[in-house]
């Protein structure tokens, strides 16, 4: 099963927390603002968690079929 990261950067406050819990698939960048590296996975990983944390709710995992 593959999933899809959706991340509405736009509305990122840069906290920080999902690159702080997923470091293998989220950075953050020169802006201030978090991005996934990869937006489709074979594996949810730590990702879910990065989501869950999100304090502005922005970051969205489906899964793909």
């Amino acid at each position: 099963m593959k999933f899809k990261i959706k991340h509405y950067r736009e509305k990122c406050i840069g906290c920080g927390s999902c690159s702080s819990i997923c470091p293998k698939n989220w950075v953050m960048k020169k802006d201030g603002k978090a991005a996934p590296i990869k937006t489709e996975l074979d594996e949810i990983g730590c990702n879910q968690q990065a989501a869950d944390s999100c304090p502005v709710k922005i970051i969205k995992i489906t899964k793909i079929k």
